[in-house]
C-alpha cells in the first residue's frame, strides 16, 4: 500500500501547471484525475482494490484544505454522450498523512465522459464538473 501514494500523488501532478485539473473553493481545493486502471502495476492496482482493465477507468480525488490533505465525503456520476449515467462510488484511502478518493467505471469505446461530483465537507457540498476523453487500452 506504500507505493500506491506516491504513485497518486504523480497522476495528480504530472500534467503541466497550466493544465492543473482542480477547482478552488475558497480556502477548499479539489484536486481531481482519471485514466485507464490497466495503466496500474498490478500490485498497486491490488493493494488499491482496484480491478486492472483496459475498459474500466479510476477517477482519484484529493481534497486540501489551507493545503493541507483533509476528509470529505465525495459522491458522483459519469454520463457517456448518449446520457448512459453510472454511479461512482467512492472509497477513501489514507497513508501517511495523504487522503485520497478512488471510484472505478466502466467504459466500452473511445469516448468523451462528463463528470459530476460533489464534494461535501460539514454543510458545503460543492460541485466538480468536467470531461474526460477515454480511450481503452490495447
Amino acid at each position: 500500500m506504500r507505493r500506491i501514494i506516491p504513485f497518486l500523488i504523480a497522476l495528480c501532478l504530472a500534467l503541466p501547471a497550466a493544465a492543473e485539473r482542480k477547482q478552488s473553493f475558497g480556502e477548499l481545493d479539489v484536486h481531481y484525475s482519471v485514466f485507464n486502471s490497466s495503466f496500474l502495476q498490478p500490485d498497486i492496482a491490488s493493494a488499491a482494490g482496484l480491478v486492472r482493465s483496459k475498459t474500466q477507468g479510476v477517477v482519484n480525488i484529493a481534497v486540501l484544505k489551507a493545503g493541507k490533505a483533509s476528509t470529505a465525503q465525495v459522491s458522483g456520476q459519469v454520463k457517456n454522450l448518449l446520457g448512459q449515467s453510472t454511479a461512482l462510488t467512492f472509497r477513501q484511502v489514507t497513508e501517511s498523512g495523504a487522503i485520497y478518493y478512488l471510484a472505478q467505471f466502466p467504459f466500452s469505446s473511445r469516448e468523451i465522459l462528463s463528470f459530476t461530483l460533489d464534494v461535501r465537507q460539514g454543510d458545503n457540498t460543492h460541485r466538480v464538473t468536467f470531461n474526460q476523453e477515454m480511450f481503452p487500452d490495447d
